[in-house]
Parts: structure tokens; C-alpha cells; sequence
């Protein structure tokens, strides 16, 4: 059995495996990036790191909401997930802008099936499956998509 931290987007619930959540916050002055892509949100300061902030609704597809009470910035860890100690080699710290934060969920990843197919292809790369659970569908994210740029 695996945990998930569980977030909405939207009418949808996604979760990551919470090993691969530092901790979630509620949301700070956002510093836009000029000239960046649309769905880098800006860069925030988290206790004297930099830390680069991805709108997740507009990388799934979705359009830009307004930042409200219920949003929440879902810090990510870099690298390999659990076996992260520190800022290693300091590599960029991530973090997901999300409309609101749900339960921890535990459920059996084995039992996870694929996305669905009626998804565009460029929203259905940043996902690894969906998995039915008493909150409802969980879509997975694949984190390794959603960090990538292009």
C-alpha cells in the first residue's frame, strides 16, 4: 500500500506519492518570470531558498486561475524521491500550485489503471494511471513528465 498526497485541480483529484512531497504551504507572494513559459508560475523565497513554482492547472492544459484562500503550493523533493537528504548539488527546488489540498489516501498502486483515453496527448503524458479509492478517482501524476520542459 502506498500514501498520496491528494490535491485538486479543478473538479479532479490528483496525487503523488506523499515520499515525494517536502511539505505543502499555503501560497506566498508569487514572482513572475518574464519571457517564461506559461506555465511557470514565478519564484518564491521558502526560508532562504528559491524556489521555482509550476501553475499545474495551465500544465495540464487547463487555463490560469486566480490564486484563492484554498490554494496551496505543493513542495516538491527533487531527484529520487525518499532517499533526498538536503538541497543536494543544489538542484532547483519544485514546487505545484494547486486549487486545493485533500486527504492522505492510501492505496495499492498495482491496482492503478491507465489513464483514461480520451485525454489530448499532452495532458496524458503528465499522467501514470488512476486509481479508484473512497475519495473518488485519483489521477496519478508522472512527475518525471511534469518537471520536464517542452
Amino acid at each position: 500500500m502506498t500514501q498520496f498526497a491528494t490535491f485538486n485541480v479543478g473538479d479532479h483529484l490528483f496525487g503523488l506519492d506523499i515520499l515525494r512531497v517536502r511539505e505543502i504551504i499555503r501560497v506566498s507572494s508569487i514572482t513572475p518570470v518574464p519571457r517564461s513559459d506559461a506555465h511557470l508560475r514565478g519564484l518564491i523565497n521558502l526560508r532562504g531558498q528559491i524556489v521555482t513554482i509550476l501553475d499545474l492547472a495551465v500544465r495540464l492544459g487547463q487555463q490560469a486561475r486566480p490564486v484563492k484562500d484554498s490554494s496551496h503550493i505543493v513542495i516538491l523533493k527533487h531527484g529520487a524521491g525518499a532517499q533526498d537528504k538536503g538541497n543536494g548539488g543544489g538542484q532547483d527546488i519544485l514546487g505545484l500550485l494547486v486549487d486545493a489540498i485533500g486527504d492522505v489516501v492510501e492505496a495499492d498502486v498495482a491496482l492503478a489503471e491507465a489513464p483514461p483515453a480520451n485525454l489530448s496527448g499532452a495532458e496524458e503524458r503528465f499522467l501514470s494511471g488512476v486509481l479508484k479509492t473512497d475519495a473518488g478517482l485519483l489521477v496519478l501524476l508522472n512527475l518525471q513528465e511534469l518537471m520536464t520542459t517542452g
